[in-house]
Protein backbone atom coordinates (compact mmCIF):
# COMPACT_ATOMS: atom_id res chain seq x y z
CA UNK A 1 0.00 0.00 0.00
CA UNK A 2 1.65 3.31 -0.80
CA UNK A 3 1.42 6.34 1.93
CA UNK A 4 1.88 9.64 0.67
CA UNK A 5 4.27 11.64 1.98
CA UNK A 6 2.93 14.98 0.99
CA UNK A 7 -0.65 15.57 0.85
CA UNK A 8 -2.54 18.57 0.02
CA UNK A 9 -5.93 18.01 1.11
CA UNK A 10 -8.35 18.51 -1.07
CA UNK A 11 -11.80 18.19 1.58
CA UNK A 12 -11.00 21.05 3.64
CA UNK A 13 -14.67 22.63 4.26
CA UNK A 14 -15.47 25.90 3.13
CA UNK A 15 -13.71 27.28 6.27
CA UNK A 16 -10.17 25.93 5.59
CA UNK A 17 -10.90 23.10 8.20
CA UNK A 18 -10.48 19.11 7.90
CA UNK A 19 -11.06 17.10 10.79
CA UNK A 20 -9.89 13.15 11.24
CA UNK A 21 -10.26 10.90 13.73
CA UNK A 22 -8.08 7.68 12.52
CA UNK A 23 -6.98 4.63 13.32
CA UNK A 24 -3.64 2.99 11.22
CA UNK A 25 -1.00 0.70 11.94
CA UNK A 26 2.03 2.45 14.80
CA UNK A 27 5.07 2.50 13.78
CA UNK A 28 7.46 5.51 11.90
CA UNK A 29 5.75 7.78 9.51
CA UNK A 30 9.12 9.51 8.33
CA UNK A 31 9.88 13.20 7.05
CA UNK A 32 6.88 14.67 5.23
CA UNK A 33 5.11 18.30 5.33
CA UNK A 34 1.98 19.91 4.66
CA UNK A 35 1.17 22.97 3.18
CA UNK A 36 -1.58 23.47 6.31
CA UNK A 37 -0.93 23.73 9.81
CA UNK A 38 -1.74 21.04 11.63
CA UNK A 39 -3.03 19.46 14.74
CA UNK A 40 -1.90 16.28 16.32
CA UNK A 41 -3.94 14.84 19.66
CA UNK A 42 -2.83 10.98 20.30
CA UNK A 43 -5.55 9.23 22.17
CA UNK A 44 -4.03 6.42 23.04
CA UNK A 45 -0.45 6.54 23.83
CA UNK A 46 3.26 8.48 23.17
CA UNK A 47 4.00 9.47 19.82
CA UNK A 48 7.76 10.89 19.16
CA UNK A 49 7.80 13.56 16.81
CA UNK A 50 10.80 14.86 15.18
CA UNK A 51 10.34 18.91 14.27
CA UNK A 52 12.72 21.09 12.62
CA UNK A 53 15.64 18.58 13.78
CA UNK A 54 14.61 18.29 17.67
CA UNK A 55 12.90 15.59 19.30
CA UNK A 56 9.47 16.26 21.22
CA UNK A 57 7.11 13.80 22.85
CA UNK A 58 3.56 13.83 22.73
CA UNK A 59 1.75 11.74 25.42
CA UNK A 60 -1.45 10.81 25.54
CA UNK A 61 -4.38 13.53 25.23
CA UNK A 62 -1.57 16.37 24.45
CA UNK A 63 -2.16 18.76 21.73
CA UNK A 64 1.07 19.26 19.41
CA UNK A 65 0.72 22.24 16.11
CA UNK A 66 2.73 21.92 13.25
CA UNK A 67 3.16 25.17 10.95
CA UNK A 68 2.84 24.96 7.50
CA UNK A 69 5.83 23.43 5.68
CA UNK A 70 7.50 22.26 8.71
CA UNK A 71 9.30 19.34 7.75
CA UNK A 72 8.54 16.57 10.70
CA UNK A 73 8.59 12.55 11.05
CA UNK A 74 6.17 11.04 13.68
CA UNK A 75 6.77 7.39 16.00
CA UNK A 76 4.52 5.55 17.71
CA UNK A 77 5.45 2.62 18.92
CA UNK A 78 1.77 0.92 19.57
CA UNK A 79 0.94 -1.23 17.69
CA UNK A 80 -2.38 0.82 16.52
CA UNK A 81 -2.39 4.18 16.70
CA UNK A 82 -5.40 6.41 17.03
CA UNK A 83 -5.57 9.65 17.07
CA UNK A 84 -7.83 13.01 16.14
CA UNK A 85 -5.69 14.85 13.33
CA UNK A 86 -6.97 18.58 12.12
CA UNK A 87 -5.83 20.10 8.78
CA UNK A 88 -6.34 23.95 8.61
CA UNK A 89 -5.78 26.29 5.86
CA UNK A 90 -4.20 29.92 6.99
CA UNK A 91 -4.99 31.11 3.18
CA UNK A 92 -9.27 30.70 3.99
CA UNK A 93 -8.57 32.42 7.86
CA UNK A 94 -7.20 35.67 6.49
CA UNK A 95 -10.71 36.40 6.74
CA UNK A 96 -10.63 36.38 10.47
CA UNK A 97 -7.31 37.22 11.22
CA UNK A 98 -5.13 39.00 8.63
CA UNK A 99 -1.92 38.85 9.46
CA UNK A 100 -2.29 35.48 9.95
CA UNK A 101 0.46 34.21 7.35
CA UNK A 102 2.72 36.25 9.17
CA UNK A 103 2.53 34.42 12.51
CA UNK A 104 4.20 31.23 13.25
CA UNK A 105 3.18 29.19 16.55
CA UNK A 106 5.23 27.36 19.44
CA UNK A 107 2.91 25.02 20.82
CA UNK A 108 3.89 20.98 22.28
CA UNK A 109 3.77 19.81 25.24
CA UNK A 110 6.85 19.68 26.61
CA UNK A 111 8.20 23.23 25.00
CA UNK A 112 4.78 24.87 27.30
CA UNK A 113 6.22 26.83 29.92
CA UNK A 114 4.35 27.17 33.60
CA UNK A 115 2.44 30.70 32.88
CA UNK A 116 0.92 28.94 29.93
CA UNK A 117 0.06 26.07 31.30
CA UNK A 118 -3.77 26.99 32.36
CA UNK A 119 -4.16 28.23 28.68
CA UNK A 120 -2.33 24.98 27.41
CA UNK A 121 -5.27 22.68 29.15
CA UNK A 122 -7.45 24.57 27.59
CA UNK A 123 -6.79 23.80 24.58
CA UNK A 124 -6.65 20.36 24.80
CA UNK A 125 -9.76 20.66 26.65
CA UNK A 126 -11.06 21.70 23.47
CA UNK A 127 -9.88 18.37 21.26
CA UNK A 128 -11.52 16.76 24.41
CA UNK A 129 -14.93 18.35 23.40
CA UNK A 130 -14.33 16.99 19.67
CA UNK A 131 -13.34 13.43 20.90
CA UNK A 132 -16.58 13.55 23.05
CA UNK A 133 -19.05 15.18 20.06
CA UNK A 134 -17.54 12.76 17.55
CA UNK A 135 -18.43 9.83 20.02
CA UNK A 136 -22.05 11.42 20.06
CA UNK A 137 -21.96 11.26 16.20
CA UNK A 138 -24.59 13.80 16.11
CA UNK A 139 -26.22 14.77 12.67
CA UNK A 140 -24.92 18.40 12.92
CA UNK A 141 -21.13 16.86 14.22
CA UNK A 142 -20.06 19.32 11.39
CA UNK A 143 -21.11 22.16 12.37
CA UNK A 144 -20.48 21.68 15.97
CA UNK A 145 -17.22 20.73 15.17
CA UNK A 146 -15.62 23.57 13.05
CA UNK A 147 -16.93 25.79 15.91
CA UNK A 148 -15.15 24.13 18.48
CA UNK A 149 -11.89 24.17 16.23
CA UNK A 150 -12.73 27.98 15.55
CA UNK A 151 -12.83 28.16 19.36
CA UNK A 152 -9.59 26.43 19.31
CA UNK A 153 -7.53 28.78 17.13
CA UNK A 154 -8.63 31.46 18.54
CA UNK A 155 -7.15 30.54 21.67
CA UNK A 156 -3.95 29.06 19.67
CA UNK A 157 -3.59 32.59 18.45
CA UNK A 158 -3.91 34.58 21.30
CA UNK A 159 -2.05 32.37 23.69
CA UNK A 160 0.92 30.57 21.23
CA UNK A 161 1.57 32.59 17.76
CA UNK A 162 4.15 35.51 17.65
CA UNK A 163 4.54 38.05 14.80
CA UNK A 164 7.62 37.26 12.53
CA UNK A 165 9.39 38.44 9.48
CA UNK A 166 7.87 38.01 6.00
CA UNK A 167 7.85 34.29 5.93
CA UNK A 168 8.07 34.61 1.76
CA UNK A 169 11.72 35.71 1.42
CA UNK A 170 13.23 33.77 -2.07
CA UNK A 171 15.82 31.99 0.38
CA UNK A 172 13.43 30.43 2.32
CA UNK A 173 11.18 29.37 -0.57
CA UNK A 174 13.95 27.87 -2.35
CA UNK A 175 15.29 25.75 0.97
CA UNK A 176 11.62 24.75 0.92
CA UNK A 177 11.08 23.66 -2.62
CA UNK A 178 14.18 21.65 -2.41
CA UNK A 179 13.17 19.96 0.56
CA UNK A 180 9.76 18.99 -1.13
CA UNK A 181 11.91 18.15 -4.39
CA UNK A 182 13.98 15.38 -2.44
CA UNK A 183 11.29 14.14 -0.31
CA UNK A 184 8.95 13.33 -3.54
CA UNK A 185 11.64 11.91 -5.39
CA UNK A 186 13.00 9.92 -2.76
CA UNK A 187 9.07 8.40 -2.03
CA UNK A 188 9.06 7.92 -5.85
CA UNK A 189 12.12 6.00 -6.46
CA UNK A 190 13.21 4.18 -2.35
CA UNK A 191 12.71 0.63 -4.09
CA UNK A 192 15.15 1.59 -6.64
CA UNK A 193 18.81 1.51 -5.98
CA UNK A 194 19.56 5.29 -5.04
CA UNK A 195 22.93 7.24 -5.23
CA UNK A 196 23.91 10.17 -3.36
CA UNK A 197 24.91 11.53 -6.90
CA UNK A 198 21.07 10.72 -8.39
CA UNK A 199 19.83 12.36 -5.11
CA UNK A 200 21.95 15.19 -5.69
CA UNK A 201 20.94 15.99 -8.89
CA UNK A 202 17.43 15.91 -8.17
CA UNK A 203 18.42 19.41 -6.63
CA UNK A 204 21.60 20.58 -9.37
CA UNK A 205 23.93 20.33 -6.32
CA UNK A 206 27.15 18.72 -6.31
CA UNK A 207 27.30 15.20 -3.80
CA UNK A 208 29.19 17.63 -1.07
CA UNK A 209 26.79 20.32 -0.87
CA UNK A 210 23.82 18.16 -1.46
CA UNK A 211 25.33 16.09 2.25
CA UNK A 212 25.27 19.55 3.80
CA UNK A 213 22.38 21.07 2.59
CA UNK A 214 19.84 17.49 3.51
CA UNK A 215 21.84 17.61 7.12
CA UNK A 216 21.34 21.32 7.86
CA UNK A 217 17.66 21.13 6.37
CA UNK A 218 16.38 17.47 7.79
CA UNK A 219 18.58 16.70 10.65
CA UNK A 220 20.38 13.78 9.37
CA UNK A 221 21.91 12.46 6.70
CA UNK A 222 20.51 11.42 3.18
CA UNK A 223 21.44 7.80 3.40
CA UNK A 224 19.61 7.79 6.97
CA UNK A 225 16.39 9.12 5.51
CA UNK A 226 16.06 6.86 2.48
CA UNK A 227 16.59 4.10 4.99
CA UNK A 228 13.84 5.11 7.19
CA UNK A 229 11.43 5.61 4.19
CA UNK A 230 12.24 2.36 2.84
CA UNK A 231 11.78 0.87 6.79
CA UNK A 232 8.97 2.51 7.21
CA UNK A 233 7.29 0.47 4.30
CA UNK A 234 9.01 -2.41 5.42
CA UNK A 235 6.96 -2.25 9.02
CA UNK A 236 4.03 -1.79 7.15
CA UNK A 237 3.93 -4.79 4.59
CA UNK A 238 4.96 -6.61 7.72
CA UNK A 239 1.60 -6.02 9.07
CA UNK A 240 -0.50 -6.38 5.64
CA UNK A 241 1.45 -8.98 3.85
CA UNK A 242 2.05 -12.54 3.77
CA UNK A 243 5.58 -12.08 2.15
CA UNK A 244 8.66 -13.41 3.95
CA UNK A 245 10.93 -11.06 5.54
CA UNK A 246 13.31 -11.49 2.90
CA UNK A 247 10.84 -10.60 -0.08
CA UNK A 248 9.39 -7.80 2.00
CA UNK A 249 13.27 -6.25 2.60
CA UNK A 250 14.32 -6.43 -1.05
CA UNK A 251 10.77 -5.00 -2.46
CA UNK A 252 11.57 -2.22 -0.51
CA UNK A 253 14.95 -0.83 -1.56
CA UNK A 254 17.44 -2.98 0.66
CA UNK A 255 20.20 -5.75 -0.80
CA UNK A 256 22.30 -5.84 2.22
CA UNK A 257 20.53 -8.40 5.06
CA UNK A 258 22.77 -6.98 7.98
CA UNK A 259 22.33 -3.21 6.72
CA UNK A 260 18.70 -3.90 6.94
CA UNK A 261 18.41 -6.23 10.26
CA UNK A 262 20.57 -3.30 12.03
CA UNK A 263 18.83 -0.68 10.86
CA UNK A 264 15.62 -2.19 11.38
CA UNK A 265 15.77 -3.33 15.13
CA UNK A 266 17.99 0.89 15.53
CA UNK A 267 14.97 2.71 14.35
CA UNK A 268 12.07 0.41 15.96
CA UNK A 269 13.54 -1.04 19.17
CA UNK A 270 13.25 -5.16 17.81
CA UNK A 271 13.59 -7.04 14.91
CA UNK A 272 11.37 -7.58 11.91
CA UNK A 273 10.66 -10.97 12.69
CA UNK A 274 9.44 -9.77 16.34
CA UNK A 275 6.64 -7.60 13.61
CA UNK A 276 5.07 -10.47 12.81
CA UNK A 277 5.29 -12.63 16.43
CA UNK A 278 3.54 -10.36 17.97
CA UNK A 279 0.65 -10.04 15.11
CA UNK A 280 -2.92 -11.35 16.13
Amino acid sequence: MQHPYHKTFQSLSPLGILIRFATTPGGYFPLHWHEELELLYPLNGEISLLLAGEKHQIPERTLAVIDPCQVHSTYCPNRTSMFLNIHLSKKLLENYLPDISLRRIHCLPDCTKAPLLPQYRELCGFAEKLVLLYIKDTPVFMMEAEGIVLQLMAHLFRNFSMITANLSAPVDIMTMERIRAIITYTEAHFREPVSLDDAAGQLGLGKEAFCRFIKKNMGMTYLNYLNEVRLSHVYRDLQESDASVGEIMAANGFTNQKLFNRTFKKLYGHTPSSVRRCMP
